[in-house]
């Protein structure tokens, strides 16, 4: 994870400087709509590689008790087209994801953060508070799920590996109130955090809801937050928390502050005052994948480079 935050940050400076494409990534749902599967491809010059992820999620496949993103990454020598690696895209993604996050806390959120509230139990609830907790010092966890036992064991198991205080929450409000930074990352379409609930100064990173339909955030938290976001046109066309508030007349397409990149090699603000509330919207792009895949393949074949 560490590595990954460092892998992230590479990431978005190559971003910044027009080095990588990041075309928008294709998905096609299943006539049921159980299921979609995504194609994410993308090209980056420094390294010389490009590549996609296909993957598919299954919401319901926690009931199965296998994992709801699976797929593989694919990478590519951009001078031949010659097939490096193929990779896991479950682990990739849950790595990356969380990483992305941690980037966007440790650019965002206040130093003095402490204490960490996570929305969700399932694979991306853990892979978060291992990221929060290498680039702030956290205190205090609470956690809130829907499947409370999943929660309870969470709780158990994070308390014993870091030695820090968590609770589990019977409410979202109660779970959020005075929390300094929230990581929404349920499978939720409908609002779980509303604007109300949430304090000055908090940082959250939304990071659940992939699609236009859904979100994880009320339209009145969207409005009241600098939103920040991975990418603008994933943001613009996938990203239901924005969508919606748009929809509604409630924002408009100045309300995204930034992206990382921007933020990163300061060409855009991000936090400017303690009070402000900051929104990372996290959809996930290849870019994030590919420069994962090649730090893996770097690793793995040190006599090749």
């Amino acid at each position: 994870m560490n590595e990954c935050i460092d892998v992230m940050e590479k990431t978005f400076r190559s971003l910044a400087t027009g080095e990588c494409l990041q075309p928008l990534r294709s998905l096609m749902w299943l006539p049921d709509k159980s299921g979609i599967l995504g194609m994410m491809p993308g090209y980056a010059a420094g390294p010389g590689v490009m590549g996609i992820k296909i993957i598919t999620v299954f919401p319901a496949n926690k009931n199965l008790g296998l994992p709801s993103h699976q797929g593989v990454v694919i990478l590519f020598d951009a001078k031949n087209g010659e097939p490096l690696l193929i990779a896991d895209a479950e682990e990739i993604t849950a790595i990356r994801t969380a990483a992305a996050s941690a980037l966007a806390t440790r650019l965002l959120s206040k130093e003095e953060a402490s204490v960490l509230a996570i929305i969700g139990s399932g694979v991306q609830a853990k892979r978060h508070i291992e990221a929060i907790l290498l680039v702030r010092k956290i205190k205090q966890i609470r956690l809130w799920s829907r499947n409370e036992n999943n929660a309870i064991e969470l709780a158990e198991k994070t308390a014993s590996t870091f030695g820090i205080p968590v609770t589990v929450q019977q409410n979202v409000q109660d779970a959020v109130a005075g929390a300094d930074i929230i990581c929404t990352v349920t499978a939720a379409s409908q609002p779980v955090v509303l604007g109300k609930w949430i304090s000055a100064g908090t940082h959250i990173n939304v990071v659940g809801s992939c699609t236009p339909a859904a979100r994880e955030l009320d339209s009145n938290a969207i409005v009241k937050a600098s939103l920040f976001t991975d990418n603008y046109e994933s943001i613009f066309n996938e990203a239901g928390d924005f969508i919606i508030p748009q929809k509604e007349g409630a924002i408009n397409g100045n309300h995204v502050k930034g992206d990382l990149s921007e933020v990163l090699t300061g060409t855009k603000n991000g936090r400017t005052t303690n009070d402000e509330i900051t929104i990372f919207k996290s959809l996930g792009i290849a870019a994030e994948d590919i420069f994962s895949a090649w730090h893996i393949y770097e690793k793995v074949n040190p006599k090749m480079i």
